[in-house]
């Protein structure tokens, strides 16, 4: 893809597109990390919307009741293994928690993507070369 078009991504949420089978929808699964620790939980899945596929789980973790938690998008491609309660990612606890903040009202989408990228150390799913990773197979993957 070009670096001067990165597509729009979406919530899967808020979109017309549902995964295939229900049992393959990981969103409210656990994500744990490289190092044993329990991040939090996938609240969503971000999906670009020239081809559909899933780009980023959206994470919420920390915090207590609510009150605190952080949303923090981490690329498919650190996906490792999925179980029935839990996706297993191939990074810290620490990464994820120094991933780059979010706010849709303070930065630019293209940018933040891109450093979220840069701080994962994958290569963006528009640059070039960029082949799309064999976990989650077809699960989590939008139709």
């Amino acid at each position: 893809m070009d670096n001067a078009r990165i597509p729009t991504l979406t919530k899967l949420s808020d979109s017309d597109q549902t995964v295939a089978a229900q049992e393959e929808d990981i969103r409210g699964r656990t994500v744990t990390a490289a190092d044993g620790e329990d991040l939090g939980k996938i609240d969503d899945l971000l999906i670009d919307d020239d081809e559909g596929k899933v780009r980023f789980l959206l994470v919420e973790h920390g915090g207590f009741l609510g009150i605190g938690q952080k949303k923090t998008f981490i690329p498919v491609d650190a996906v490792t293994r999925i179980t029935e309660e839990h996706v297993f990612i191939d990074r810290s606890q620490k990464q994820v928690t120094d991933a780059p903040a979010y706010d849709p009202d303070l930065v630019e989408e293209e940018e933040y993507f891109d450093r979220v990228y840069s701080h994962y150390g994958y290569t963006p799913f528009w640059g070039m070369g960029y082949i799309y990773p064999p976990y989650p197979f077809p699960r989590g993957t939008a139709h």
